[in-house]
């Protein structure tokens, strides 16, 4: 669970099943996120085998954020996690 733990893993992951991201989308994204959290946030995840860092060699540096295929197989993971949180939501509202 250290994988995808935290405040950010997961609305990274959000991001990315869209597709490929530069770190300035990330950051856009993610309102409340420092530099350097989503630089620390993203390497971990690189470290873990969930995302993929593809740096272009040209000026001004090009960096890409996609998901590795153990980051794309949480896509479903995530979508039963959120259809769980609605439906809690709305057993919660009943009460």
């Amino acid at each position: 669970m250290e994988a995808i733990g935290g405040r950010w893993k997961v609305l990274i992951l959000r991001e990315l099943f869209e597709g490929v991201k530069r770190f300035g989308q990330l950051h856009r994204a993610l309102r409340g996120i420092t530099q350097k959290m989503l630089t620390q946030q993203l390497r971990e995840m690189e470290s873990d085998g969930l995302i993929h860092r593809e740096v272009y060699l040209q000026v001004p540096p090009k960096v890409e954020y996609s998901l590795t295929p153990l980051g794309e197989s949480l896509k479903p993971v995530l979508d039963a996690m959120h259809a769980w949180g609605k439906h809690y939501l709305v057993q919660k509202g009943e009460q």
